[in-house]
């Protein structure tokens, strides 16, 4: 059985191109040979006749840049610069040579040789050896080119000097050039870091308000196991009460006094015995499943614990028709999703100090979809805070009112259910929450008993 080959060597690995890459330089390489064989018309104007030997040196430059380009995508990582710096000797020499015949001292190409090494710092800036190698070619190739056409000594020495200047001028930039982009990362580091580190302290932040908010939870849930017994006591008692009061002989008036008095204590008494039932139910809802259930009762549910709240903030008006569909769901979760919407529009009103709130709950069916629409009458949502609001951790309050996951949690327990959630300003003013679910699809009818 044969054996794999061996890892390669650590630096000594090939540079793998994707072939999307590979295309990329390919058509590069392609675009540039034939860009370079095109300005052959070029020579021909310059020496007012065609001639082979211009058309000779494009040929070797075309060569070697596919050559280049061939190996470019095949040579390892660690000898890419020997393979660039040849590179740029090589298209120095064969610019030199077109200059050569194409009239030397006298070629309108000339000009151009003191930009060769400021085009490689353009273009490799993080290398700037290439530039060096390029000025110190087109120096080398103006010591030959410029005497054998009959250029004077002073004449050459001011285009070396030319081509030194420019090449010092394209290593100092590319210098500043690779500084400025130390410099760059660098602040872009520590602002990351920076960054992280503000998210860190707001998380710790969060959290340690989470685990506040948790151990009230664990309290509360305690705080109602312990109402449940003085509760029961004072129901009977005042049940004892209100019969022994009432067997006594009274005058109208007062009997009528006393019952309405015991009535609404009762009443109170109910209230409370109710509240401690649903936060109790809200503590156990992870152990409930989906089922069908009714959204009127569901907003009924989140209602009634919701007016604590709104009592002395706004009023709160339902307009849930008794026919809306059942959806599927856990009536708890989404019974907890319309608390906190309640809640948070009875913050804003609040906040902005509104005088008559008004928080309005409506429900409608259409097109296969139940839509709870969840409005006040406040500013609404500012421009800036709505595409953020379903980010956790995302609030306008201050820590002790919120951990900025209340809306996200309550679009996560709604897309769990099929539904959506989504947050507008009315045309009107004030902020609008849409809730949408989908219909519940009940077994067909002859599968159900009759009734």
């Amino acid at each position: 059985m044969s054996q794999p080959p061996p890892p390669p060597e650590e630096g000594l690995s090939p540079r793998y191109f994707s072939e999307q890459e590979k295309r990329r330089q390919w058509r590069m390489t392609r675009v540039f040979c034939a860009t370079l064989l095109a300005l052959y018309v070029l020579d021909v104007l310059i020496l007012k006749r065609p001639s082979l030997a211009p058309l000779l040196v494009r040929l070797a430059w075309v060569t070697e840049m596919s050559v280049y380009t061939w190996l470019l995508v095949r040579t390892p990582e660690h000898r890419l610069p020997l393979l660039r710096s040849l590179h740029g000797v090589l298209i120095s020499t064969c610019f030199l040579g077109l200059v050569s015949v194409t009239g030397g001292s006298n070629s309108p190409y000339m000009a151009m040789v003191p930009s060769l090494p400021l085009l490689m710092a353009l273009i490799q800036p993080q290398e700037p050896k290439l530039a060096i190698l390029c000025g110190v070619t087109g120096a080398l190739g103006m010591l030959v080119i410029l005497p054998l056409t009959n250029g004077q000594a002073l004449n050459t020495l001011a285009w070396v000097g030319t081509v030194g200047a420019a090449t010092f001028f394209g290593v100092y930039g590319s210098e500043q050039y690779r500084k400025a982009q130390v410099a760059e990362n660098e602040a872009r580091v520590e602002r990351a870091r920076r960054e992280s580190m503000e998210k860190l302290t707001k998380a710790e932040r969060y959290r340690a308000q989470t685990e506040k908010l948790a151990t009230v939870g664990r309290l509360a849930a305690s705080v109602m196991h312990e109402i449940n017994n003085p509760l029961s006591f004072v129901g009977s008692n005042l049940a004892f009460l209100r019969t022994e009061v009432l067997a006594q002989p009274l005058p109208e008036k007062e009997r009528q006094e006393f019952q309405e008095a015991f009535d609404e204590t009762r009443s109170g008494v109910e209230r409370i015995k109710q509240i401690v039932l649903d936060l109790k139910g809200f503590s156990r809802m992870d152990d409930e499943e989906p089922s069908e259930c009714a959204l009127a009762d569901v907003v009924t549910d989140a209602a009634r614990l919701a007016a604590v709240r709104l009592k002395h903030v706004a009023r709160l008006k339902v307009e849930i028709p008794a026919e809306l569909p059942e959806v599927f769901a856990t009536r708890r979760r989404l019974a907890q999703v319309l608390l906190n919407l309640l809640v948070n529009a009875g913050d804003a009103l609040e906040e902005a100090k509104v005088q008559g709130g008004e928080v309005r709950v409506t429900g409608v069916a259409e097109e296969g979809r139940v839509t709870l629409l969840v409005e006040d009458n406040g500013p609404g949502f500012p421009p800036e805070v709505l595409p953020r609001l379903f980010e956790s951790f995302f609030t306008t309050k201050g820590p002790e009112k919120g951990t900025g996951l209340g809306l996200s949690i309550s679009r996560e327990l709604v897309e769990r259910f099929g539904g959506t959630l989504k947050a507008e300003n009315r045309p009107e003013g004030g902020a609008r929450l849409r809730l949408e679910l989908p219909v519940h699809k009940s077994a067909p009818s002859g599968t159900h008993e009759q009734a």
